[in-house]
């Protein structure tokens, strides 16, 4: 990946930042991005340095959303690395209640942050390579719960089924182009959003038995495939979904009921 140069959003840790040291690992300079100029953040750049790297930072709040912000995030990053050739769409969060108590506001706070800010985003950076003929690759970071819904995430499930598709569109938009775009949905890894699991481990042990692969791995995993996706060997792979989940997503029910075979399962 030497001569590529990426941006990664929301990249200070968990998923995005596993994102940012396996493709400075792989030789690409990279732009850590997050709210605010933190330790974390501190520590994502100095790892990222640490092989030979160039590792830049930009701040922004994307879950304002605004066209302001996104420009800001946009012209912020190519100030410290003009030559950018890949995104990587991480930025996102979990703001759920139960369905029946959620309000106008924190739905559109989800749907700013988890679907607005990487569309609107990808759009500047499309605009700037097209002018400029550069072949962009694009990974959107999606969600197992794009995939699979659960009750009381139900704004979140939404949000990850949107970036789903917006990779398929976005795909059909801009492949003429000569961009890529692509998306990794994680399954459940272990990252700050899932913290939770420390105090409830067998909530833990029944989330690996219900993964074929038996396993809660660390966000690390989910690194190495995002860097294929940007790759000059995934060159063909456009409007793909990587789902990193042990198999999750392939189990129709992981707990069928005691008379399944009197319903076919």
């Amino acid at each position: 990946m030497t001569d590529h140069h990426a941006l990664v959003t929301g990249s200070s840790k968990g998923v995005g930042r596993a994102i940012a040291y396996s493709l400075a690992q792989a030789g690409a300079d990279v732009v850590i991005h997050a709210r605010e100029l933190n330790d974390e953040a501190k520590s994502s750049i100095k790892r990222c340095k640490a092989h030979d790297v160039d590792a830049q930072f930009v701040a922004g709040d994307l879950a304002q959303s605004s066209e302001a912000v996104v420009d800001e995030v946009f012209a912020a990053a190519l100030e410290a690395n003009p030559d950018i050739d890949i995104l990587i769409n991480n930025a996102g969060a979990f703001f759920d209640v139960p369905f029946l108590e959620m309000t106008f506001d924190g739905f559109e706070k989800t749907i700013r942050l988890n679907v607005e800010a990487g569309y609107f985003l990808t759009q500047r950076f499309a605009k700037y390579w097209i002018e400029r003929r550069v072949a962009g690759r694009v990974v959107f970071v999606g969600s197992i719960n794009g995939e699979l819904g659960e009750e009381h995430s139900t704004a979140y499930d939404i949000s990850k089924g949107a970036i789903r598709m917006m990779v398929r569109t976005l795909t059909i938009a801009l492949a003429r182009h000569n961009i890529r775009v692509n998306g990794l949905a994680p399954g459940l890894v272990r990252s700050h959003a899932t913290l939770w699991l420390d105090d409830k481990p067998e909530r833990e042990k029944w989330l690996a038995a219900h993964t074929p692969n038996g396993l809660v791995p660390d966000s690390a995993v989910c690194g190495p495939g995002a860097v294929y996706l940007v790759s000059d060997e995934a060159e063909h792979v456009h409007g793909h979904m990587l789902m990193i989940d042990g198999g999750m997503g392939a189990w129709q029910h992981p707990d069928p009921p005691a008379d399944a075979s009197d319903v076919g399962l």
